[in-house]
């Protein structure tokens, strides 16, 4: 019982991207899969002659059951960052120049409620009650970690890093 962390997920970026774009598409893949979505942290720092520095902190989580539930935590850091006006399609629209590095950690937490903590006996029996009652937790777990890796591979698709292919897809049969 506890958590269970996936691995972390990274993206970095440099060059022209739609900053606006990139917030509005994860918070609609989280409404999409029924995550809350909260800002943590904001920090912008004095701009240098190159452009500013920004740092975010987002969290999406997720109640599964009474006793589970996902938690993504982005973390992004930028630097250089200006705007800049592109004409696209007769239409002008105001983008992004800078640098990027996007952090993705995902936890599946476990006795939320707290039952099986306190004494060395209840803590023995949240063991138990993990390896007997409670065998889905690694689909559980999976299951959080191919959905950071399905939006791992939108953000991706949004900064045109890969093809439009997901090869993870057809994991979670839902898609």
């Amino acid at each position: 019982m506890g958590k269970v962390s996936t691995p972390r997920s990274t993206i970095r970026y440099s060059g022209l991207f739609d900053f606006d774009g990139l917030y509005a598409a994860i918070i609609d893949w989280a409404k999409n899969y029924g995550y809350m979505w909260h800002e943590v942290d904001y920090k912008h720092k004095v701009p240098s002659p190159a452009g500013a520095e920004q740092e975010w902190k987002w969290s999406l989580i997720k109640r599964i059951s009474k006793s589970h539930r996902y938690e993504i935590l982005f973390t992004l850091h930028s630097w250089d960052l200006q705007e800049v006006v592109v004409e696209y399609d007769n239409k002008k629209k105001t983008l992004t120049k800078g640098r990027i590095y996007i952090w993705i950690d995902a936890t599946f937490f476990s006795d939320t409620e707290e039952r099986f903590k306190g004494t060395k006996m209840k803590e023995w029996m949240g063991k138990v009650y993990g390896k007997i009652y409670d065998p889905e937790t690694g689909e559980l777990v999976d299951t959080l970690h191919y959905r950071v890796l399905n939006l791992q591979a939108l953000m991706k698709k949004f900064f045109e890093m890969q093809t439009q292919k997901n090869p993870y897809k057809g994991y979670l049969k839902e898609d």
